[in-house]
């Protein structure tokens, strides 16, 4: 097939507009904003009660595909994994459109999970194909068109629903549409000749961090030693000592021994473990937060008897997190100094939204509450992710992370949420992810128990 083969064109527009289309109409899904009362609906009559049965899935899945499938995105060169993707947002729509009953929306959430595992291949797959000085400019095009899209989604989903009335169900099949069409556009993607680790090709450019899946990020700070520089430094002296002592003759073998080796560097340092622990737990209650915050809402305002603005809510709350990560990126601010103060502010300030929409039984106000929390979140992470690496180290540190996230979400899923656990409604569930960012605040190690102490009187 003609659209497997290499492009021989070397320019960086081509595969930057395709892959940004790829992004775009893969999030353009009116659908997402509304899945809870979708399900409830009469389309599926799917009762909030076994939920537990079926979002945990996509935990599970996740967990369980992601680091082979970060192994095989760059062994493959990135495309058949982006290909991969495409193929999972459409079977997961068709099994949302056409699917009934608990078996089928469990199927769905495996491979909703594939979706979230091969998301890595989108962000990396511009590194193989452009050249080092356009990476940032790239980096920026293709995370703003996916917020762009989702916004544009979320607000359609509610002019849709508020002012034609449309059911739920053609927003399901909107996005079915929507998620074809970005599966096309995958086909014609340039097949990338590199990858970063096993099929690298040896240059002495170090090429510059990118700015990371949520943010756009400043440049380091010249007018002081960043604390991350002995990492720089380590990473880079990493580098050149290999090429000097033997390889294991074997590529993926040299691969994985270059992988440990970075790691170890890299985690070394007591600034970056900190950090990335920090980073591991407040995207795990994220994460658990995005899961199931529509169930919250329509437990505080059933969507059968209530009129609902959830798309609306996820577009402010989406184009408020990029705002907020934008003016992180731009306002310089020395975050060596600051970053822990920072830190310690915001997770204060998500935690007390969770606060808010765990004990509010206004659902203007839990909305609110989810607004705030999305934008601390999104700008905390800005702030996190400011470290001085290569794109290489980079990319490693943060799928690394990404992993240890997934443990914690999965423990914290097993223990409140699925039903061979606790099976705890979702109103309670909150007070458990309100513990997760208390306990990362870095000058409050112990406030959890607290927490925990006083939700529980409160709850009695």
């Amino acid at each position: 097939m003609n659209c497997c083969r290499t492009s021989p064109s070397h320019s960086w527009v081509f595969p930057t507009v395709n892959l940004c289309c790829f992004g775009f109409f893969s999030m353009m899904k009116p659908s997402e904003p509304f899945v809870i009362p979708y399900l409830a609906g009469p389309d599926k009559n799917i009762s909030l009660s076994i939920t537990n049965e079926i979002f945990p899935i996509w935990t599970y899945s996740y967990l369980v595909l992601l680091l082979p499938v970060f192994i095989l995105t760059d062994y493959v060169r990135y495309k058949p994994v982006i290909i991969l993707q495409g193929i999972s947002f459409i079977i997961t729509w068709l099994l949302l459109v056409f699917g009934q009953g608990l078996r089928a929306m469990q199927v769905l959430e495996f491979f909703y999970g594939m979706v979230s595992a091969t998301e890595v291949a989108y962000y990396a797959y511009i590194y193989s194909v452009v050249s080092p000085e356009h990476y940032q400019k790239v980096s920026g095009y293709c995370r703003s068109i996916t917020l762009v899209a989702y916004t544009a989604a979320s607000v359609l989903a509610q002019l849709l629903v508020s002012l034609a009335n449309v059911s739920y169900f053609y927003l399901n099949v909107i996005s079915l549409a929507s998620v074809c069409v970005a599966f096309l556009f995958s086909l014609f993607l340039p097949m990338p000749k590199k990858s970063m680790f096993f099929h690298a090709k040896p240059s002495k450019e170090t090429p510059p961090k990118p700015p990371g899946k949520d943010a756009f990020l400043e440049e380091p700070q010249t007018d002081h030693k960043p604390v991350y520089q002995e990492i720089f430094t380590l990473s880079r002296n990493q580098d050149d000592g290999p090429l000097s002592t033997p390889k294991p003759g074997n590529v993926t073998l040299r691969v994985f021994v270059q992988w440990f080796q970075d790691l170890k560097g890299c985690y070394s340092s007591k600034h970056l473990f900190y950090w990335s622990l920090w980073w591991a737990f407040s995207t795990a209650g994220f994460n658990q937060v995005l899961n199931y915050v529509q169930i919250l809402w329509d437990y505080k305002a059933p969507s059968q008897s209530s009129t609902i603005y959830n798309g609306a809510v996820e577009a402010l709350a989406t184009f408020g997190g990029a705002l907020a990560a934008f003016t992180a990126g731009c306002v310089k601010v020395n975050w060596d100094l600051l970053g822990e103060l920072a830190l310690a502010i915001f997770s204060a300030a998500d935690a007390g939204s969770l606060f808010l929409m765990h004990y509010t039984t206004n659902i203007w106000v839990c909305y609110a509450g989810f607004l705030i929390f999305k934008s601390s979140y999104m700008l905390l992470i800005t702030i996190a992710i400011a470290v001085n690496l290569s794109v290489e180290r980079y990319a490693l540190v943060f799928g690394i992370n990404t992993f240890i996230a997934l443990v914690i979400q999965t423990v914290i899923t097993v223990a409140v949420v699925d039903n061979q656990g606790l099976g705890l409604p979702v109103s309670i569930q909150v007070s458990a992810y309100l513990c997760v960012f208390i306990d990362t605040e870095p000058a409050s190690p112990s406030a959890c128990d607290s927490a925990s102490l006083s939700v529980s009187l409160m709850n009695k």
